[in-house]
């Protein structure tokens, strides 16, 4: 589809229902594809670290990954720069109706998010209630505050729906958080 004015072409990739669960980051990565392609900000998806341990060679022109593993504890999801701002954020999935469990998000990737903090770094999770079809972004500070008080094992879907802010939708833009992260964090 070409839009007037533009000299741009959005494409709208396919998207089984059968394959939902990469469906954010699929979502977060065509965003963050608009972003870029139109100079508002600079914010990719970071590669998990993995130790190749063997190939096999079927053929000399195709090599295929046969055993790997992970190197290290990743940190978060994504990082990137917004108006002359670190921004660093992890996304999560989550199809309970009544809560997120804390067990969905490693304890070292918090430690990342309060390092971050610490160093001036707008910093957030991305969590997408899938039963009911929203998207919220929560601050890591308001996350982190509310985890380390150790009174749950969950974060109550009441509690994400007072804290957390609604990201919009829209077919060039399916996860919009940056309008968001400009009224949250004052950028």
């Amino acid at each position: 589809m070409k839009y007037p004015n533009s000299g741009k072409v959005y494409v709208k990739p396919n998207v089984s229902a059968s394959n939902r669960g990469m469906s954010l980051e699929e979502d977060i990565n065509r965003t963050n594809q608009y972003y870029l392609s139109e100079d508002i900000a600079v914010i990719h998806k970071k590669p998990t670290p993995i130790t190749i341990v063997k190939v096999d060679y079927p053929k000399r022109s195709a090599a295929k990954i046969t055993e790997a593993y992970f190197k290290l504890p990743s940190t978060t999801d994504y990082n990137g720069i917004f108006k002359g701002r670190y921004i660093d954020f992890e996304a999560k999935e989550c199809e309970s109706n009544t809560s997120f469990p804390f067990s969905s998000i490693h304890a070292h990737q918090i430690e990342h998010l309060r390092s971050v903090l610490k160093q001036g770094a707008i910093a957030f999770i991305i969590l997408r209630m899938v039963n009911y079809d929203k998207d919220f972004l929560i601050k890591a500070d308001d996350f982190i505050a509310f985890y380390d008080r150790k009174e749950r094992k969950s974060l109550p879907y009441s509690w994400i729906e007072e804290h957390g802010f609604v990201i919009g939708k829209s077919y060039i833009k399916p996860c919009d958080y940056l309008s968001i992260v400009t009224e949250a964090f004052e950028v």
